[in-house]
């Protein structure tokens, strides 16, 4: 199981995976917005989407979860 966490804080712009969606290494999961700049946060490897404890729109902190893969 991988935890995919923030790597800076911003807005959530766009959730690019769903729940139980098959994603590849690094593959984006979520784009952040910070300083009008876009972020896409990456999964570490192959797995599924187990859950997404975010929202488009949400912000988010350095750190903070995004999603759980399998």
């Amino acid at each position: 199981m991988q935890e995919i966490k923030a790597s800076m804080a911003g807005s959530v712009w766009k959730i690019t995976v769903s729940v139980g969606e098959e994603v590849e290494e690094d593959q984006d999961i979520v784009i952040l917005e910070s300083m009008k700049m876009e972020i896409p946060i990456p999964a570490e490897e192959k797995g599924t989407v187990k859950e997404l404890k975010v929202s488009e729109g949400d912000f988010v902190n350095e750190g903070d979860l995004i999603a759980i893969i399998e």
